[in-house]
């Protein structure tokens, strides 16, 4: 199946993303897409034949948690700098481009994170149109160049960093060693846009309006007649699924929805109302909560428990889909895998395969069902899939919504989860949510939620003293998700959510509101 837009692989322009670790790897990417030119994802060590067949028209080093001062710390291969094609290296991506050019770099006696002035010292294509000599910039590195390789020159500095931005005299290489791509860099986009249209010279053709039809052509040419399962969570990467699966193949699209127990309030109801009632769907819903409390039962370690419930996930689908696959006849299993889902599992190229994560999308069928997988949407990212879901008119209570993690309510119930604290959270979430979009907050916050806490408080309701649980409110505002800061909610609404969940729950002694960001802290408690 063909991944890249509506034009062929040869007539994409593709920008090649090597990644050396960077937390911040996958943003590269998506701000390269953002401008509407393609962009891939691969490991520092892939094979350099792989690298040759993408024939990119530029490559960006990523930064990384290494250090180039150390030996078998990764490299750029050979082959970027054989292909003659313009490079520009981030972080450890610019400290590697540039002790391979020869130049030298040393470990800072102090690591420098957060903002940074920078100050624009040689013009430069790089810097093109910023009206401006000095940018705030966000720093993240304990190394820096000390000493500019053969051929270089001095581009930017900062008062930590003499040497924050260099390139070549000759050829199209530039380096940063500030991070471009994270929305605390001041004109960080213009400057990836001044690398990938205007030095690489890429054409903007990576558009979604196009990849929808050709998406639904490629699923009728790869299923044909024949039926395809779906698992929905009513999220939208799986909503996004099912409608293009819907509009190719219609009713022989059968979708399994598994009610594990940990959904928000009402959402089982929400779900069949929609995809059932409103889009008509082949909708089976399968109830799995008894089987997902019997597992938990006991777990209070946070990441046993998201396994134990990954697990679970899995067993029941694969249990359900057997069943349903031997009397239907299902030759096909759809799946809402995207990209990230990819890059972060085992389906990694590296030779050195690591591992960020785990992913039940990714990684193949049980023995027992002989079903070939469908996957649309496996090289898009979030924000394409959601823009994806709004051209294929998936209504905003699906696109607009806050995220929610893949183990559900049992990541945000501190300790051991029960039936009990389960419903507690349940109908305090569904409190804040409610009056969050009562008075228009719901969507100028990224996310908001509920957390149970594992502590009891005393409280005063009425003339009686309550010794109850407590409840954490959370909601930050973010564009990326890699970093996010606190909503500076208005008292009086907090005030009106801590009253309304005390009053009316009486599991419930005490709110309390968090006000870390991220960093430090993450958005979800586990």
């Amino acid at each position: 199946m063909s991944i890249k837009g509506s034009l062929s692989k040869e007539d994409l322009d593709t920008i090649l993303v090597l990644d050396f670790g960077s937390q911040y790897t996958q943003l590269i990417a998506r701000r390269v897409r953002e401008l509407g030119v393609y962009s891939e994802i691969y490991p520092w060590d892939i094979a350099p034949e792989k690298i040759s067949s993408l024939r990119p028209k530029g490559v960006i080093l990523s930064g990384g948690p290494e250090s180039v001062t150390q030996e078998n710390t990764p490299r750029i291969p050979e082959i970027i700098f054989n292909l003659d094609i313009p490079i520009l290296g981030i972080c450890y991506g610019m400290q590697t481009l540039a002790e391979q050019n020869g130049g030298s770099v040393r470990t800072s006696s102090k690591k420098e994170f957060g903002y940074a002035e920078l100050k624009i010292e040689h013009s430069s294509k790089i810097f093109n149109d910023l009206d401006a000599d000095n940018l705030d910039v966000w720093m993240s590195h304990g190394d820096h160049v000390s000493i500019l390789p053969d051929g270089f020159i001095l581009s930017a500095s900062t008062e930590s960093a003499p040497i924050a931005a260099m390139e070549h005299k000759d050829k199209p290489y530039y380096a940063l060693q500030f991070h471009p791509e994270v929305t605390h860099t001041n004109k960080g986009q213009k400057i990836i846009e001044n690398f990938t249209v205007e030095i690489c010279k890429s054409q903007k053709t990576w558009k979604l309006d196009d990849l929808i039809e050709q998406r639904i052509q490629e699923i009728k040419a790869q299923v044909g007649d024949k039926k395809v399962l779906l698992g929905l969570s009513g999220g939208v990467d799986s909503s996004v699924t099912a409608m293009l699966l819907d509009r190719a193949i219609g009713k022989n699209l059968i979708c399994m929805f598994v009610d594990n127990g940990l959904l928000r309030k009402n959402e089982v109801k929400e779900v069949i109302d929609l995809f059932k009632n409103k889009i008509d769907l082949n909708l089976e819903v399968v109830d799995a909560k008894k089987t997902f409390y019997r597992h938990l039962k006991g777990i209070t370690d946070p990441e046993q428990k998201r396994k134990v419930i990954g697990r679970t996930f899995i067993d029941v689908f694969d249990n359900e889909s057997v069943n349903l696959h031997s009397s239907s006849e299902i030759n096909f299993l759809a799946q809402g895998t995207i990209y990230p889902d990819v890059i972060e599992s085992s389906e990694s190229e590296s030779k050195e395969a690591r591992i960020i994560k785990s992913h039940h999308n990714v990684g193949g069928l049980p023995d027992e069902m002989k079903m070939n997988l469908v996957e649309p949407i496996r090289d898009l990212f979030k924000d394409e899939v959601r823009k994806m879901g709004a051209l294929l008119n998936l209504p905003d209570e699906i696109l607009k919504r806050h995220p929610f993690p893949g183990p559900g309510l049992g990541v945000r119930i501190l300790g051991e989860i029960n039936q009990e604290n389960i419903y507690i959270l349940q109908e305090a979430d569904a409190i804040f949510i409610e009056e969050l979009k009562k008075e228009g907050f719901y969507d100028e916050v990224s996310q908001a939620f509920c957390v149970y806490l594992p502590v009891k408080s005393v409280g005063v309701v009425g003339d009686e003293r309550r010794y109850a649980d407590v409840i954490a409110l959370r909601a930050v505002k973010t564009i990326d998700f890699m970093t996010a800061e606190w909503s500076k909610l208005p008292y009086d609404f907090l005030g009106k959510v801590s009253n309304r969940i005390v009053n009316e729950l009486e599991g419930v002694s005490r709110v309390v509101y968090d006000i870390s960001g991220k960093p430090p802290a993450t958005i979800e408690w586990e």
